[in-house]
Formats: C-alpha cells, sequence, structure tokens
C-alpha cells in the first residue's frame, strides 16, 4: 500500500477546502527544501521526445496540465513539476478579489470518485495575482490564465472585466482562457452565446497576440456545442476546453443542489463533448480535453478522439500526486505499442470524418 493510500481516510475525514489549503501549504513549504523537493521532480516529471509537443509557439514537455482551480491565486507553480504537470491554468482571476460563495461549498462523493464545488471564484483579484506572477514568469512551464467576470458585475458589462484581466496579465502568462461556462457565478453561462463571443474575442484579440481560448459546459446542447464550436474557430479562438463541470446532479446520489461535479461521473459526457467537437472542428484549432481522465488509458482515449492537451484535478484527490507521472508513463507504452513514434500522430486518429455532400451522394 503507497503512503497515500494509506493516509487516505484520514485526509477524507478532513472538510475538502480544508484539506485544499493544506495541500497548498504543504507544497509552498516543501519548494524551500531542495533536498526533499528536487526528488521529486526527478521522480514525478516525464520530460521525453514522445510527449514533447510545440504549441502556440510554447513547449510542452508532457500533455498533462493542472486544471482551473486547483492553484487559484498562482500559489503553487513552483511545485507543478515536482507534481509531474507540464503545464498549467491559475485562476479563475477575477479584477476584483472575491471571497466566493458561502461555506460549506466543497464536498467528496467518495463512492464515485467525484467533487462538488460551489466556490464561485473565490481569489485575491488580479492585482496581488499580477504581482505574484511578475516574480515567477517566464517560468519553465507554459502558464495559462483562466479568467471570470467578478460576480456583482452585470452581464452587459462583462467583456470590460474580460478586456481588464488580459490587459493586466498579458505580460505575466502565456494564454488566457475565457471562463463562461463555470455554473458557480450567477448569469455566467448566459453568456455563452454567439453575440456575446463574438464581440469578447474582437475585443480581446486587439488587446493580446497570446493565445486566448474558450471552455466550454457539458450541459449544453449538442446542437449548442456545435454552434459555438464553430463560431469560436470563425472568431479565431486559439483552443476549445472541453470540459467545464457539470450541474447534472442524477450523476451522484446526493441532496445538495449547489455547484458543479468533477471527476468520474464527469468522465462520460466529457468525452462525448470531445467527440462532437472534435468532429466539427479538429484541425482548426487546438482542443484541450478535461472531466474525469484518472488513467493512461482514459487520457490515451482523449488523445486519439482529437485532444492535444489533457488536464486534470479531481484524479489527484482519488488516485493521489503520482497520478500525473503514471499517466505519463502510461501514455508512452500505449504510443509505442500502437506503432506511434511521437505523440502527435495518434492525436486525432479516431476523430469521426464528417461526410460531405459528394460523400453522401456516392453513398
Amino acid at each position: 500500500m503507497s503512503f497515500f493510500e494509506s493516509i487516505k481516510p484520514l485526509i477524507y475525514k478532513i472538510d475538502p477546502e480544508i484539506a485544499h489549503n493544506l495541500v497548498e501549504l504543504a507544497l509552498k513549504t516543501a519548494r524551500r527544501c531542495p533536498l526533499f523537493f528536487n526528488p521529486l521532480i526527478e521522480k514525478n516529471f516525464i520530460d521525453e521526445p514522445i510527449l514533447n509537443q510545440k504549441i502556440w509557439g510554447l513547449e510542452f514537455k508532457n500533455p498533462i496540465g493542472v486544471a482551473a482551480g486547483f492553484d487559484k491565486n498562482a500559489t503553487m507553480i513552483p511545485a507543478w513539476p515536482a507534481l509531474g504537470f507540464g503545464w498549467g491554468e491559475v485562476g479563475a482571476i477575477t479584477p476584483k478579489p472575491q471571497e466566493g460563495n458561502k461555506k460549506p461549498r466543497a464536498w467528496r462523493h467518495i463512492e464515485y470518485e467525484a467533487v462538488q464545488n460551489a466556490y464561485g471564484f473565490n481569489n485575491e483579484g488580479v492585482e496581488v495575482i499580477k504581482k505574484r506572477l511578475q516574480k515567477i514568469y517566464p517560468f519553465i512551464l507554459p502558464i495559462g490564465a483562466n479568467i471570470g467576470k467578478n460576480k456583482t458585475t452585470p452581464e452587459e458589462k462583462a467583456i470590460e472585466d474580460y478586456k481588464i484581466l488580459v490587459s493586466e496579465l498579458k505580460d505575466v502568462v502565456d494564454f488566457f482562457v475565457v471562463n463562461i461556462s463555470s455554473p458557480n457565478t450567477p448569469g455566467l453561462r448566459d453568456l455563452l452565446n454567439e453575440e456575446f463571443i463574438s464581440e469578447l474575442f474582437k475585443e480581446l484579440k486587439n488587446l493580446t497576440s497570446k493565445p486566448i481560448l474558450i471552455k466550454f459546459s457539458p450541459d449544453m446542447e449538442d446542437k449548442m456545442i456545435i454552434n459555438l464550436a464553430n463560431l469560436s474557430v470563425e472568431n479565431r479562438a486559439d483552443g476549445i476546453i472541453v470540459t467545464n463541470t457539470t450541474t447534472n446532479y442524477d450523476l451522484v446520489n446526493s441532496p445538495i443542489k449547489r455547484g458543479g461535479i468533477s471527476g468520474k461521473p464527469l468522465q462520460k459526457r466529457s468525452f462525448e463533448v470531445l467527440r462532437i467537437v472534435a468532429s466539427e472542428v479538429f484541425g482548426k484549432t487546438t482542443i484541450i480535453s478535461v472531466g474525469g481522465i484518472d488513467s493512461s488509458e482514459e487520457a490515451y482515449k482523449r488523445i486519439r478522439m482529437g485532444a492535444s492537451l489533457l488536464q486534470l484535478y479531481t484524479a489527484i484527490i482519488y488516485k493521489g500526486p503520482g497520478i500525473v507521472r503514471e499517466i505519463n508513463r502510461g501514455l508512452i507504452e500505449l504510443l509505442k505499442r500502437d506503432g506511434f513514434n511521437h505523440i502527435s500522430e495518434a492525436i486525432g486518429v479516431d476523430v469521426p470524418k464528417k461526410l460531405t455532400k459528394k460523400d453522401s451522394d456516392a453513398s
């Protein structure tokens, strides 16, 4: 039994948010102890040519990234390599500091290997986080900023919040992720519409040359996903992340009807949304998959379905801090098993081919 497995019962007795704060403290402390910290990097960080990619001009040593929500205030970036991550996101960041929703606001569903959170973009605000990033940027790994509007900002002024965030952070991060798909800010998902997305990308593209990505909700109807995927490409989105957490509370046996669910129960729908998006826009923009990825087999499945990069968070809670290393090692074995010399050769090999009118007529 691993050390993590032996202490899991103790961890699960602690409130999830308090446990997360203790992990943050431990990682911040560990990086100040090179004799302990450096061996972790050597053990967990996988940097093999078969997994190396260059995307948006950035070097990704491996495809597994830190999902948004793990490092809300950019306090744990130096620890990312020690956990094995090849890149990551900080945030979500809002222009003004905000405390988020009332507590308790995070729950484990241990039997489902799921987490439900209703944090509500709790963060220290762009001014504080920018100063923190200035001390570390550029970093050895690509850093993305997940950006969202403040809860008190009305929908008609939401674009101004995103413009502030891009203007303030464009020199201290490598790319941006527009978050209009979190279920924890009232009205935010209402911005997932054609008019807002078109105007948003027009404004943000005028502010920076850094890549700008958009993150989709898994709770949209398939037709809307198709429309927004194509719209995002038309508006020069540099990437699409699928998916955010879900509000399908039927996936777990819980009376709590707040926030979004992540982890194993999201796996099936997250993959389905990936398939829909990839079948529409694969090859036209970069696709990133997140949601229920907890093994090398699942990660490989997402890569073959068109994802160039992957993210995880909940898997660490249930599989332990060695999960990123295990997935990357497993990916190397799976790629070699199937005769691929590089990850790029496997990306998208299972994407459904769309029938053209000519193909349809021929059949």
